[in-house]
């Protein structure tokens, strides 16, 4: 229809479908002759006669409005229209869906990707549809929004696919924090720890990447979908992994790759299952994490430890397929032999000494010096080597008990010659000999010679009258030892 300024088109959108049958030219209409003729074709009749425009319109407040409205759509907001992209702006896009006026859709509402360009998401003449936001704004704008419309389509197809256990599949659009936006004509969250069978540390590489996920949560009040990638893994995987769990038997050594690594152990995928190296069996030695000894993609040899087939986990060993070197100690020690190591550690109570690789000894902290000790640094340092003598070797319990101090032998013979060292000192020096100790003094001066009982009473006896001529008696006191008590007056004074 026309296109002037003029035009019927300028004044009202007639949609095409409405004239099916027939075709209507309008070649002009003006201010002054409203009631110009227009010729209309039938092409069904074959069939041309002259109408005005009173037969079609009719003019209310200045404006040319149709007189049978059922050439206009009737819509309401909330619905679902469909229309054409007739301009693409910065900011905006013109839709003309067959009303008055265009419908303007704003750029946040083109689409679920945040900043997108209008100019990737539609082009010139693309049919649309648009979810009526808007009938008429305070402007008198039509305000549509395709990503609703877009939303409430594909939350339909979406939780039918959640009922059916169904999957659904889009691009990767946006890098979170915990995981992945898809659009899947809504925005699908798919958390870091569900991308992938084991956990996948750089999301990046995952963008723009189409994803085949299962809806494992939908919330329509938040519009909030939660989809799980790892679903779809497990299920193409889940055959192969029956038929591990049937055939793996304790005691089998087989060949995975490192999958990830956590602060107990390390998981290794044994191509359809994953299986556990407990921090405790990755070597013999200790280890403060597993990075120490392993690391992710490497290859590793490990021996199958333990199978629980109702939960799924097999239990691996990796120190099991390689040479104990504690064997080789205990064969090639003895105790009391002097052992060459370097301290690895100070703890409290000792410190830990490595004499071969994997074999790690106890020096404890009584045996680091002769003398107390309050922390083994006041001793020795990390990193120092030293030359420990075996104490004890505890096979079973896997412990070596080292010292740093000399054997009692030794010990007795150094303190022997420190003492014969200052005996020679102070004679050279001519001192006087040592005073004899009490104990002696008295065993010399008091025990008796010999003679018998009689012999010592007489010679007691012999030292008593020597002292005053008065004899002892049995109940231990001397001859006359009141006597002396009569010089005393001991009667009454008057």
């Amino acid at each position: 229809m026309g296109a002037g300024a003029g035009s019927l088109v300028g004044k009202v959108n007639i949609p095409a479908k409405r004239f099916a049958q027939i075709s209507c030219i309008i070649f002009q209409v003006t201010n002054e002759d409203k009631e110009s003729n227009c010729y209309m074709a039938n092409t069904t009749e074959n069939a041309t006669r002259a109408l005005t425009m009173k037969d079609f319109f009719k003019e209310e407040n200045g404006e040319i409005v149709p007189i049978d409205e059922s050439v206009l759509i009737d819509f309401k907001d909330g619905d679902i229209v469909e229309g054409d992209v007739v301009r693409i702006d910065k900011d905006e896009v013109l839709v003309d869906i067959g009303y008055k006026s265009e419908g303007l859709i704003p750029a946040n509402e083109l689409s679920i990707r945040k900043g997108a360009d209008p100019q990737e998401i539609v082009e010139l003449g693309q049919h649309i549809e648009a979810l009526v936001l808007q009938k008429e704004d305070a402007d008198g704008r039509l305000i549509l929004s395709a990503k609703r419309a877009a939303f409430e389509k594909a939350w339909n197809r979406i939780e039918e696919a959640h009922t059916d256990q169904r999957t659904v599949e889009g691009p990767v659009i946006e890098v979170v924090k915990g995981g992945l936006i898809l659009d899947i004509g809504l925005r699908g969250f798919l958390p870091a720890s569900l991308v992938d069978i084991r956990r996948v540390r750089n999301l990046d590489s995952f963008m723009g990447q189409r994803l085949e996920c299962k809806v494992i949560e939908l919330n329509r009040s938040r519009n909030n979908v939660v989809l799980s990638r790892r679903a779809v893994l497990e299920e193409e995987r889940k055959e192969e992994r029956n038929r591990i769990l049937t055939t793996l038997q304790e005691g089998d050594v087989v060949t995975g790759t490192v999958s990830n690594l956590v602060d107990f152990g390390a998981f290794v995928d044994l191509e359809g299952i994953d299986g556990l190296i407990h921090i405790s069996e990755l070597s013999w030695n200790h280890v403060d994490h597993p990075s120490e000894v392993v690391e992710v993609g490497e290859d590793v040899e490990v021996k199958v430890l333990e199978v629980d087939r109702d939960r799924e986990r097999i239990s691996l060993g990796l120190k099991h397929t390689r040479k104990d070197p504690w064997q080789e100690i205990v064969e090639r020690v003895n105790v009391g032999e002097q052992i060459h190591g370097r301290v690895t550690k100070l703890v409290s109570f000792g410190a830990f000494v490595e004499v071969a690789e994997g074999v790690e000894g106890l020096i404890h902290i009584s045996e680091l010096a002769e003398h107390h000790v309050e922390t083994p640094d006041e001793i020795v340092r990390s990193g120092d080597e030293v030359d420990a003598r075996i104490i004890d070797v505890d096979a079973k319990r896997r412990r070596l008990s080292l010292s740093l101090r000399p054997k009692k032998e030794e010990r007795e013979d150094r303190s022997e010659r420190e003492d014969q060292d200052d005996h020679e000192d102070s004679g050279e020096r001519g001192e006087r000999p040592e005073r004899p100790r009490r104990e002696d003094r008295f065993r010399r001066d008091y025990e008796p010679r010999g003679g018998g009982q009689r012999d010592r009473d007489r010679d007691r006896g012999d030292r008593d009258r020597e002292r005053g001529g008065q004899d002892r008696v049995g109940d231990g006191l001397r001859t006359g030892a009141f006597d002396a008590l009569k010089d005393l007056d001991l009667g009454d004074r008057e």
